[in-house]
């Protein structure tokens, strides 16, 4: 089979995808960076799904951007934390397994014979919650479903490239075709500009008079068949290393939201807590609570908090974080320099690190940046506050995420640092 893709509603969606649970408190990206370089290097692209990440590869025709359809499906199929499902797409089978909210299975099958061995086998799996296949099967307890009306309103889970350099290649190349389609379209107008260049030279006037009307006679059709207004200009391309929250600061507002919404549910447990650029997050699994408990529990001990019901016994409680203001740093050392220190100083703490340096690119479609970045990924015992304490001899430094992992007792961190 030449791709891992399928077309529903027009619109084109990646299957085929790696999955594994992401288990809590990892940062999705870190772990899909990790995962591709032990299963298979040419995964480039990932994306991340509740508790998972999936990956995928631009060979089997993924591109980034491309929403999954077994995180589509799974969405909207959500009250089943169990469902075993074929769906036929023209002449394509596509298969999808999720077991207690996993996604085991998300194949597509050319024949449909194969599609069938593969879901009969499945299906000898006790506990199924729901099963849907071609009617013409004529499966035990299975009932026919219409994909295309199944992911109308399902959840985007967009694939994204695991390392920015090659979401930097892609942006350098757009820009490019950009430039040559621009040059193609108006190729005929700048062939008339030429044109009437060599009309001034014309020693006779009235005849160069004449040829010149008819050029502008002509740029004027040209702008009404194609509605060419003056283009605007574009927008200066904004540095982010020139709006970067305080480390420090930013660590502590990320440390009370994530003590806010750590609030003990009766029957509910928790699982993880994070907190991202925006928004802090923790999950919540179901012992024996029930769902009314927790909403009227989580109106008093959260308030302003978003509750998110994933499944009936799956929740997440989202709290938007305060602003926090923002100055100009970058480090002014060069990246490898930069790289080096890092490690350094990780090393002189004792604590293991997972850096790299990644170019970051930036473009406003006339214009374009690159930013020399240290991506680091560490896990550590130490809290928000205290961790970026290690950062202090550090320009342009920006946590971007933080995780506590309630099992193992520790916080995960990812940090970027903007160098020259």
């Amino acid at each position: 089979m030449s791709g891992q893709v399928i077309t529903i509603n027009r619109k084109k969606y990646a299957v085929g995808l790696f999955w594994q649970p992401t288990g809590a408190g990892y940062v999705a990206r870190t772990y899909a960076r990790t995962l591709a370089r032990s299963v298979d290097k040419k995964l480039n692209l990932y994306t991340e799904y509740r508790a998972m990440v999936g990956l995928g590869s631009k060979r089997a025709g993924h591109r980034s951007g491309m929403d999954s359809a077994a995180a589509a499906v799974t969405d909207a199929l959500g009250e089943y934390s169990s469902f075993l499902a074929v769906f036929q797409i023209d002449k394509l089978f596509y298969l999808v397994a999720v077991r207690n909210g996993v996604i085991l299975e998300d194949k597509i099958f050319d024949k449909e014979e194969d599609a069938r061995a593969e879901y009969f086998k499945l299906s000898e799996i006790p506990d199924w919650g729901a099963l849907f296949a071609p009617s013409p099967w004529g499966m035990p307890r299975a009932v026919e479903r219409n994909i295309s009306d199944l992911i109308m309103r399902a959840v985007r889970a967009p694939l994204r490239p695991i390392s920015r350099i090659g979401a930097g290649i892609i942006s350098v190349v757009l820009v490019l075709m950009f430039v040559l389609g621009a040059m193609w379209f108006f190729r005929e107008p700048l062939e008339q500009i030429a044109t009437t260049s060599e009309i001034s030279e014309i020693n006779n006037p009235e005849l160069a008079a004449e040829l010149e009307k008819q050029v502008q006679e002509k740029n004027k059709e040209l702008d009404a068949a194609f509605d060419i207004d003056k283009p605007t200009p574009p927008q200066p391309i904004v540095l982010p290393y020139e709006y970067l929250p305080d480390p420090i600061i930013r660590a502590q507002v990320c440390y009370q939201a994530m003590g806010f919404l750590m609030q003990p549910i009766t029957g509910w447990v928790q699982t993880s807590v994070e907190c991202g650029e925006e928004y802090a997050n923790v999950q919540f699994v179901r012992d024996y609570g029930t769902l009314d408990d927790f909403y009227l529990m989580a109106t008093e001990l959260m308030p302003a908090s978003f509750v998110q019901q994933e499944s009936e016994n799956s929740l997440t409680v989202r709290a938007k974080l305060p602003n926090v203001p923002t100055i100009a740093s970058i480090d002014e050392r060069d990246v490898e320099t930069v790289l080096r220190a890092v490690m350094t100083a990780f090393q002189g703490i004792d604590t293991p690190a997972d850096a790299q340096m990644v170019v970051d690119t930036l473009t406003n479609g006339v214009d374009t940046v690159y930013l020399n970045v240290v991506e680091v990924a560490a896990e550590s015992k130490l809290v928000p506050t205290q961790f970026m304490r290690i950062f202090d001899d550090f320009g342009g430094v920006y946590m971007t995420r933080c995780a506590w992992n309630a099992s193992s007792r520790t916080w995960n961190y990812e940090v970027i640092i903007y160098a020259k």
